[in-house]
């Protein structure tokens, strides 16, 4: 790598900046990466390219190689999966991200983040979802907020969305039929109803506990298994740790729930909140307070958003779910 001061990562093809940066890379691996085998993801979102190859280190293991790496993903990456240098990871290291041989922050002169981690086979738990995929999920998501809880305390502001511009939004595309939504007089009656209600939902909301590193995109197509079982099969590993930040842990766990509105049956009779909840006591973090109404209140303004983005996102069967929620859990939460 360069030894000057980098330049700004270069705007292209993420394939052929991978291709043309792949001697840099292997050089700053000092010579334990092997030949790479670019191919493109379905796992993966945004602009990122991944290969294929091997780290020798005393002994050979298959891994992928990802590149531009945004920074928040590259810290947590580093942070909680990190391998140290000169040796692999015993058998059963089952920590639930993906292992980090090598990373960077900076790759031939330019300012570009990038990771060598471990090669997960097989398919992510959206393949074929069941009981036991999300109960394993949300085990996981539990191990996932303690790892992180140990490696950083949590802290900072949390993100925070306008939750009136958004649900102001959804009345605009009710309002000018951007949007083929069924119910079109209960949804304007709902997101009144919510928006009266705003300033009770917004200060509750807002003084929730921040008691958690939450993932931030919690849902089967991010979780793969590592085969280490005598059966092939083990432990999940979470992918995609660009959206990893402060809040309440119950963000995950409705954010996992809403995935199946309109497809509840798909969840197996499994309660997102409580089961989470019951991990998290399980591997000694909090759950304090009135979780279930926090758990409400977050159902309610996401299902509120919704008319205003159905034109991008969702199927009638989830706008019919969310408007439910409103009509359901508004008059339980502010009467």
């Amino acid at each position: 790598m360069s030894g000057g001061p980098s330049s700004p990562s270069p705007v292209g093809d993420p394939q052929t900046l991978a291709a043309a940066l792949a001697p840099a890379l292997r050089e700053a691996c000092g010579g334990r990466l092997g030949e790479i085998e670019w191919f493109r993801s379905t796992w993966q979102r945004g602009g990122a390219a991944t290969g294929f190859a091997q780290w020798t280190d005393g002994e050979s293991r298959p891994v992928v190689v990802k590149l531009p790496v945004g920074p928040r993903e590259h810290r947590w990456a580093m942070l909680l999966g990190a391998v140290e240098a000169g040796g692999l990871p015993p058998i059963e290291d089952d920590r639930p991200v993906p292992r980090i041989f090598a990373g960077g922050d900076s790759l031939g002169g330019y300012d570009l983040g990038w990771l060598v981690m471990e090669r997960l086979d097989g398919h992510t738990l959206g393949h074929a979802i069941d009981r036991g995929a999300i109960e394993d999920l949300l085990r996981t998501a539990a191990r996932f907020h303690a790892l992180a809880e140990r490696a950083r305390p949590v802290e900072g502001p949390p993100p925070e969305r306008e939750w009136g511009a958004l649900i102001g939004r959804s009345r605009e595309a009710l309002r000018a039929h951007e949007v083929e939504i069924g119910d079109a007089q209960r949804w304007n009656e709902a997101l009144k109803r919510v928006q009266r209600a705003l300033p009770v939902l917004e200060t509750a909301w807002r003084a929730r506990p921040l008691d958690a590193w939450c993932h931030g995109d919690l849902h089967p197509g991010n979780a793969m298994r590592r085969a280490t079982g005598a059966d092939g099969v083990g432990p999940c590993v979470l992918l995609d740790l660009a959206f990893v930040h402060p809040g309440c842990w119950v963000e995950d766990a409705v954010y996992l729930e809403r995935q199946f509105w309109g497809h509840e049956d798909r969840l197996g009779g499994i309660k997102p909140v409580s089961m989470l909840a019951k991990f998290r006591r399980e591997n000694g973090l909090r759950t304090d307070g009135d979780y279930g109404t926090l758990a409400s209140i977050r159902r309610v303004l996401m299902a509120a958003c919704v008319p205003g983005v159905a034109a991008q996102e969702g199927t009638p069967s989830y706008a019919s779910a969310a408007l439910g929620i409103i009509e359901r859990v508004l008059p339980q939460i502010v009467r």
